[in-house]
């Protein structure tokens, strides 16, 4: 049976403070540029934002949607006016601290016990709530976070300018980065057999090989930014393609209607320029393995255009910095890769008859009440 913890509920409570402080934080930022004359950069700082959360708040209304459907039409409108306005996920946070404390401190699971006890039937609605969370998070984390986390570091590289709110910008966005990634772990061991097998090492794992390859990557496409805005804009848009196409051979079935499906597999394409991410039931050695050899021939290429290109710049301090950062942090967290699949994934302890390979992404929407969502998230 799944099951909601104390420690769980800390993490959601975590989370709420940091989505609340990084919706105000991107305000003040992009105010601060406004102020300095740099409409550019704050606007660009609004974009992530407002695209974000237009997406999240689609597949938000949704899923409510769906989950409502022929049950609760009335609430439906005021909850469409509420995503309307952009609030929908305080909707879902709501119901997230509603469950989540009563199964955390009021209930005592019992693990005997069906599906439909009742204590048991407040652990899964618990759990359902704050994963359909965590896969919002997951979009909002690679639509807006990364891509905000690239910007502030290609500012600072190209003005050296050293502010205080860019910095706080930079750690608020590997603060959400984390969150996201260890929040939506957790969620992902809760829909597996053997969840007691996911602790601490296992998680820290999982969020250093996340954060070390996506940290390398971003400081690749800065340092090719540097070079020309231009040939980034190009890179970025031509690995978006190559995504999408990949995700459209994935046949994938996640929502109901085609264009929510194909807005699902444009996200997914844009999630895979930062970071590998499985939306089939498929072995992922393979796949895996071309996705992070592209990324490491890219990075070591762009290094080499900056040594034929500009061999001036390589005596300067910041780029022997920045350089070995991307290959340090590229190295290992390949590493650390090999460590976890070898080590802490699902393959590696649990039984073969009960378990699969994790999946990242959706192969399929069914029953709501028998799999929950996330389990189709993540069926492989």
């Amino acid at each position: 049976m799944m099951k909601f913890t104390k420690q769980n509920f800390i993490f959601l409570v975590g989370g709420i403070i940091i989505y609340v402080v990084d919706i105000g934080l991107d305000f003040w930022v992009a105010g601060k540029y406004f102020c300095q004359g740099q409409y550019c950069w704050g606007i660009l700082i609004l974009c992530f934002r407002g695209l974000s959360s237009l997406i999240t708040q689609i597949f938000s209304y949704e899923w409510f949607k769906n989950d409502w459907e022929g049950t609760e039409t009335g609430k439906l409108k005021w909850v469409f006016l509420v995503h309307l306005f952009q609030c929908g996920i305080f909707i879902r946070y709501w119901f997230a601290l509603k469950y989540g404390c009563h199964a955390a401190f009021k209930q005592k699971s019992n693990r005997d016990a069906s599906e439909t006890d009742p204590p048991n039937f407040i652990q899964k609605q618990a759990v359902d709530v704050v994963t359909d969370i965590n896969m919002l998070r997951v979009f909002k984390t690679f639509l807006e976070t990364t891509p905000q986390l690239f910007v502030q570091i290609y500012i600072l590289m190209e003005h050296g300018k050293n502010n205080f709110y860019q910095y706080a910008a930079i750690m608020m966005s590997l603060c959400g980065i984390s969150f996201s990634m260890v929040d939506y772990q957790i969620s992902l061991r809760k829909s597996l057999c053997d969840k007691d097998e996911f602790r601490v090492l296992p998680k820290l794992a999982y969020l250093f090989y996340k954060l070390l390859t996506i940290t390398s990557w971003i400081l690749s496409i800065s340092l090719i930014t540097l070079l020309s805005v231009r040939s980034s804009v190009i890179l970025l848009i031509f690995l978006w393609i190559c995504c999408f196409i990949w995700t459209l051979k994935q046949h994938t079935t996640f929502c109901k209607s085609k264009k929510m499906e194909y807005l699902y597999r444009t996200v997914v394409g844009i999630i895979l320029i930062f970071t590998f991410f499985n939306i089939k039931e498929r072995k992922t050695k393979v796949c895996i393995s071309i996705y992070y050899a592209t990324h490491t021939v890219v990075t070591v290429g762009i290094l080499f255009v900056y040594m034929f290109w500009k061999p001036s710049i390589i005596k300067e301090i910041h780029f022997t910095i920045v350089s070995i950062l991307t290959i340090l942090s590229l190295v290992l967290g390949i590493i650390v890769l090999v460590v976890y699949y070898r080590c802490f994934h699902p393959t590696a302890y649990c039984r073969p008859q009960a378990c699969s390979d994790e999946v990242d992404g959706v192969a399929g929407q069914k029953d709501r009440v028998e799999t929950g969502r996330f389990q189709n998230f993540i069926m492989q």
